[in-house]
């Protein structure tokens, strides 16, 4: 499937759980099929970058409420391991359109909504989609920054962020303050829809709507920083390997004017917030689902980095400028300001169903999609 800007392979529950101890463990099956441990995969069906190397294992729900359960992967390219620790929503876009098509839920006449739960963070995400007359669409005309692509449209919502304010913020604080060589660097760290560690772009000497050449220059500082932010964010203690997937780490700033990776022109008047990724060591060409909610939950937290440089034309809603386009993000609050909800626009579109064969202890066929 494709969702949005990532393209996942989604694997059925019913196929993959009686092959895990024979072929080795899931990590096992899931490096093999998509040909991990050579930057090409070469050898699988990954596409060699952060967006196009995901997976998830999708089951029916046994909980109340819930329709689809599911277990995130992303699968790492270079090397033969897999990070389970974080969420995708573009990822879940496809899975909620996955399990519409598979027959997980019931068709509504007019709309049908997919209840779907992150087994990794707990997260509980809501898709609609479309569906007239009890029709299944398979084909859409919805288009999504960052791809050329067109796809079914999809609504995806992240509900239940944060409870209160000492909930997002996992430090306590709504600026940290790093020094690295004499510099110090504010960031706002909260914790909704992915961890993320987002960085005033000014104290990096940047405005936040730079090209992604540029901002792959400022890599190494910006691991560091990440590796740091992991620490206060207790998501990691001195001495643990260091892990890609979380937290998230990014730059901000302000509106300016400036063009796409595809050389659109965007004036400064379109959106609210420059926003630049990273993902799995490198810039992001868009920007991750899960990361736009952690920038939206973060434009809710007063004295924060988001907010000082955030620009908001209109309550409820927030534009962020990537570096494909402008991200319209949708925001439900509680009376107090708390962050309730937040909605994404996307497109999602089934590419194949496909078996695929993998190498491991025991050689296994492995039947996806079904």
């Amino acid at each position: 499937m494709r969702g949005g800007t990532s393209k996942c392979w989604l694997f059925n529950a019913v196929d993959v759980d009686p092959l895990i101890p024979q072929a080795g463990g899931l990590d096992a099956i899931l490096t093999s099929a998509f040909g991990s441990g050579d930057p090409r995969q070469l050898d699988g069906v990954g596409g060699g970058s952060s967006t196009t190397s995901k997976a998830a294992i999708v089951r029916r729900s046994s909980e109340s409420g819930i329709d689809v359960d599911y277990l995130f992967a992303q699968v790492a390219i270079g090397d033969r391991r897999v990070e389970w620790g974080s969420n995708c929503g573009n990822c879940a876009t496809a899975i909620g359109l996955y399990a519409l098509q598979s027959g997980f839920v019931p068709v509504d006449s007019a709309v049908t909504t997919v209840r779907m739960r992150n087994q990794n963070t707990g997260a509980i995400l809501t898709a609609e989609i479309a569906t007239p007359g009890g029709m299944i669409p398979t084909e859409g005309d919805a288009a999504v920054p960052g791809t050329s692509a067109l796809g079914v449209p999809v609504g995806l919502t992240f509900a239940g962020l944060a409870a209160d304010t000492a909930t997002l913020l996992p430090t306590g604080s709504a600026a940290e303050q790093i020094s690295i060589e004499n510099h110090t660097y504010r960031a706002t760290m909260v914790a909704a829809g992915a961890p993320a560690a987002l960085f005033d772009a000014a104290d990096l000497g940047l405005t936040g709507a730079e090209d992604n050449r540029t901002i792959a220059e400022h890599l190494p500082l910006l691991l560091r920083l990440r590796r740091e932010s992991s620490l206060r964010m207790g998501l990691s203690k001195p001495g643990d390997p260091v892990t890609h997937a979380i937290p998230k780490v990014g730059v901000v700033g302000p509106p300016v004017d400036y063009r796409t990776s595809t050389g659109v022109d965007i004036d400064e008047d379109d959106y609210d917030i420059s926003v630049r990724m990273l993902s799995m060591l490198a810039p992001h060409p868009a920007i991750g689902l899960t990361s736009a909610v952690a920038v939206a939950a973060a434009s809710t937290v007063t004295g924060g980095v988001v907010t000082h440089n955030t620009r908001v034309r209109w309550p409820g809603s927030l534009r962020i400028g990537t570096p494909a386009g402008v991200l319209d993000v949708d925001l439900t609050t509680s009376p107090d300001g708390i962050l309730e909800a937040v909605t994404l626009h996307r497109a999602a579109r089934r590419i194949a169903v496909a078996e695929l064969f993998v190498t491991g202890p025991a050689p296994a066929l492995v039947g996806l999609a079904r």
